[in-house]
């Protein structure tokens, strides 16, 4: 069994920064499927709550916050 099959198993958290389009996005679905919890990590509050609320519609385990990973402060506070 590989790590991304046993998410529920060993409660894996993870981490996204750039959530909100892309790769971020995807990734962030991709292991909402596969019962991880989700920290979402973005610039625009009114898209990641967007975002943020559709995983939580389809079953996922997700909070966000607000981060600019151009801010070691802010990047910090997301870990």
């Amino acid at each position: 069994m590989s790590l991304l099959e046993s998410c529920s198993r060993i409660g894996l958290l993870v981490l996204i920064t750039g959530a909100l389009s892309g790769i971020g996005e995807v990734t962030a679905k991709y292991f909402t499927s596969k019962k991880a919890k989700i920290v979402l990590g973005a610039r625009r509050e009114d898209k990641l709550k967007a975002l943020t609320e559709e995983i939580q519609k389809a079953g996922g385990q997700t909070t966000h916050r607000v981060t600019d990973v151009v801010n070691q402060d802010d990047s910090q506070q997301f870990v």
